[in-house]
């Protein structure tokens, strides 16, 4: 079975994209080995902590190595990604060994998915952006399925992620996709 590491681009705990990678994790649990990436202690990118490694860049760094493919799920503040997970590629897409700048990075060529549960603009500018920045970090992003989840008012008064039975047709029609994509 393959691994695949989920990264949720929000840091509260009960966050509807959390959510949804908790229902995404039920339909791929069959297929692949999930782990959820653990990055709440990660500095903000800062050219004088690249040296030496901080430990935390390196146990993020070797998590997302370890990885086969990862999926990102995430919300979309002010129509882009959140500051924490852009941070997060940041130090991802700096090379690993600071000696020589052609030296890879992490991310470089891992396969990748993205989601996304928000407001009626169902996370899309964000998703965009996102698939800019992943092409530009030149990994291997599965462009054609992705699921962008638009909450109903009872998920923002009840703070609890329900899906429609088309959404959860579209997230499942993205997990089948996406298992095949990382066989390949």
């Amino acid at each position: 079975m393959k691994n695949v590491l989920f990264i949720v681009g929000s840091m509260r705990e009960r966050s509807f994209n959390r959510q949804l990678a908790k229902v995404t994790e039920g339909m791929i649990a069959d297929r692949c080995n999930v782990k959820y990436l653990d990055y709440r202690d990660l500095p903000m990118m800062n050219q004088d902590l690249e040296m030496p490694v901080q430990p935390v860049v390196e146990r993020v760094r070797k998590d997302v190595v370890e990885a086969d493919a990862l999926w990102i799920f995430t919300p979309e503040y002010n129509f882009s990604y959140p500051g924490v997970l852009k941070n997060l590629l940041d130090w991802l897409s700096r090379p690993m060994d600071m000696s020589n700048f052609q030296n890879p990075s992490a991310a470089l060529g891992k396969k990748v998915a993205i989601s996304g549960a928000g407001g009626k603009n169902m996370t899309q500018s964000c998703r965009a952006k996102l698939t800019e920045l992943l092409d530009f970090m030149k990994m291997d992003l599965m462009h054609e399925s992705q699921t962008g989840i638009a909450l109903g008012l009872e998920a923002w008064t009840k703070g609890e992620l329900s899906l429609t039975d088309g959404q959860r047709a579209e997230l499942q029609e993205q997990a089948d996709a996406f298992c095949a994509f990382i066989e390949k």
